[in-house]
């Protein structure tokens, strides 16, 4: 299973796609909020750079693992590669794993490049939050992983990218990704992953802890994916 990990990674890092929409676009989006909002301007009660470094290191690590897991296990499926992979010693759930570690790994780059920008335009943390940030969101990313592979076996391959847009928008949009959200929006916002998943890093704020309903919350998303992947894996077996 090892192996079949860093065939994915290495897959991964190789495509211009994804260094382009997960790396590079949030990166550009980070210098066009934070120059929205002015040198000193605030968001959701902190400066717009520190706010905006975490909103679009998610939303890169997110489009990393939604787009690159959902659309492949799609494409795998249709050309027969996956069935292919049911024929060797390699079981069923090694391959759904490989893909979410795979995929996981993958946020990385996503989330140290925004954090890098962050430090350059002045958000300054000590070593044990950086890390502790770094380590919160990557953790944060296997939710989304999960998502990614239950979704790729859901749809066809034609029907897959602009299903993926459409959750990964609608997440992103409600979740704090482009703005602060409160009030109702902020009830509602509550039960999206993308909310709790921006809410891993307000320990890192002034007289905040971390948010252990957040981390509850997005725990109870890992195990609903990841059983819904499992039924769909199963499924997917038995059509074929």
């Amino acid at each position: 299973m090892s192996t079949l990990i860093q065939l994915e990674i290495l897959r991964t890092l190789r495509n211009k796609r994804y260094v382009f929409f997960t790396v590079l676009y949030p990166a550009l989006m980070y210098f066009f909020f934070i120059n929205a909002y002015g040198q000193h301007g605030t968001a959701g009660g902190v400066s717009a750079k520190s706010y905006f470094m975490v909103s679009m290191a998610t939303f890169g690590a997110v489009g990393a693992v939604l787009t690159g897991s959902a659309q492949r296990i799609s494409l795998e499926r249709k050309t027969g590669w996956t069935r292919q992979l049911r024929l060797t010693a390699l079981p069923g759930r090694a391959y759904a794993t490989a893909k979410i570690c795979a995929c996981a790994v993958t946020t990385l780059p996503a989330i140290l490049v925004v954090f890098a920008l962050g430090a350059v335009e002045g958000v300054r943390l000590d070593a044990g939050q950086w890390l502790g940030l770094v380590a919160a969101l990557w953790a944060g990313s296997f939710v989304f992983a999960a998502l990614g592979v239950a979704l790729g076996y859901a749809a066809e391959p034609n029907a897959v990218q602009p299903i993926v847009m459409i959750v990964y928008m609608l997440m992103a949009a409600f979740g704090g990704t482009w703005f602060p959200v409160s009030g109702t929006l902020q009830t509602i916002a509550r039960f999206n992953p993308v909310y709790l998943y921006n809410r891993l890093a307000v320990f890192v704020h002034p007289g905040a802890s971390f948010d252990t309903a957040a981390a509850a919350g997005l725990v109870a998303f890992l195990a609903v994916f990841v059983a819904a992947a499992a039924f769909l894996y199963r499924r997917d077996a038995q059509q074929a």
